[in-house]
């Protein structure tokens, strides 16, 4: 399975930002994608996750404020990104994992495939 991220980019505190997510597996539907990120200097962190049937997991950092959805026609899945702040400043990447059996959703060592990243920078 191969992973694209896109949309990064930089913005002002208080913007959003959508990421995409782009698979090339056509199971797509059997898949966890996650959505991670990792700053400078600290350790990768999950930041939301979706399961095939519409199952959602969030970090508390981002609760009420990030948004993960998909769309498994196109076999995209979207991060929006909203009421940003300087510290979701990050690389974010996108994985994936074959959601049978998946105990940790937001735990990267649970995921199998995994995207280059996308640079989010956002300024105060």
């Amino acid at each position: 399975v191969q992973m694209i991220e896109y949309g990064g980019g930089a913005v002002q505190a208080g913007g959003s930002l959508r990421l995409s997510c782009a698979a090339s597996d056509y199971t797509y539907s059997a898949y966890c994608i996650g959505w991670f990120r990792q700053a400078p200097g600290e350790e990768r962190e999950g930041v939301a996750s979706i399961d095939g049937d519409g199952t959602t997991n969030y970090a508390d950092s981002v609760k009420g404020r990030f948004t993960i959805s998909q769309d498994n026609a196109k076999k995209i899945t979207y991060l929006q990104m909203d009421s940003l702040q300087p510290e979701d400043t990050a690389m974010y990447s996108c994985a994936a994992v074959i959601a049978y059996g998946l105990r940790s959703p937001l735990s990267q060592s649970e995921y199998k495939y995994w995207g280059q990243g996308t640079q989010v920078t956002v300024s105060s």
